[in-house]
């Protein structure tokens, strides 16, 4: 299993998760690398997702390192908060690379391997905001609104390889980049939302064992909302 993002506040909680698994995992990071797990089965690589060269010899050694990748995590993400026509150029076009089309690259570089063997499991962390819309989040809801028309086209391109491709659509979750919000924007949030509460991390992780499991196999192409009612 390929995570980008695994250093990241929800990329924290799936290493956690998945660690005990029994799976090979292969935890991408920008910045911050995880924190150290000594394991045979686990192989931490530094990758800069602006940069297709990157990615490529990230999939490279992840390759030789476990000889294949089956399960394909997109999660990482960012987001440059202005107003759209505020936005500067630059800042649309780093959100786009991160968000949009390092999935992209990543899935075009697994999906052989996956094709060869019949089998494969991909799935991008999405938003509610690529559903509703958000204020001062142009690029970052473009770009998950983006990975949503990704998953649904590759989802029909490669079901009859046996590989499923379904996306999260994530509400606002007690870790990740809510961390950025000030408090009372955070407040502010909460009364938006059905639950009155934040998810927890937990929810995402079960959904994304279900998604990968067997039981699943007759699941992709969609969008699974979690966000405690603010898109039903």
């Amino acid at each position: 299993m390929l995570i980008t993002g695994a250093s990241g506040g929800m990329g924290k909680h799936m290493v956690e998760w998945f660690k005990d698994k029994g799976l090979q995992l292969v935890l991408h990071y920008h910045d911050h690398a995880p924190a150290h797990i000594s394991s045979d089965d686990i192989f931490v690589i530094q990758s800069d997702l602006r940069d297709p060269m990157q990615i490529e010899r990230m999939i490279k050694s992840a390759l030789e390192r476990f000889g294949k990748i089956d399960l394909l995590i997109n999660n990482a993400g960012i987001s440059r908060s202005a107003m759209s026509w505020k936005t500067e150029l630059d800042a649309w076009s780093e959100t786009m690379m991160v968000n949009l089309t390092a999935p992209f690259l990543t899935s075009k570089a697994v999906v052989p391997g996956m094709r060869g063997r019949k089998y494969g499991r991909i799935l991008n962390i999405s938003s509610v905001v690529a559903q509703t819309g958000a204020i001062g989040t142009a690029a970052y809801g473009a770009s998950k609104a983006g990975l949503i028309g990704l998953t649904k086209t590759q989802a029909k391109e490669l079901a009859g390889s046996g590989i499923t491709v379904n996306a999260l659509a994530l509400g606002y979750f007690s870790t990740g980049m809510i961390g950025d919000v000030p408090t009372e924007l955070q407040e502010e949030i909460i009364k938006t939302i059905p639950f009155k509460r934040f998810g927890d991390p937990e929810t995402v992780c079960k959904t994304i064992e279900w998604l990968i499991s067997d039981e699943s196999a007759y699941i992709t192409g969609q969008v699974i909302n979690l966000n405690g009612g603010m898109y039903a």
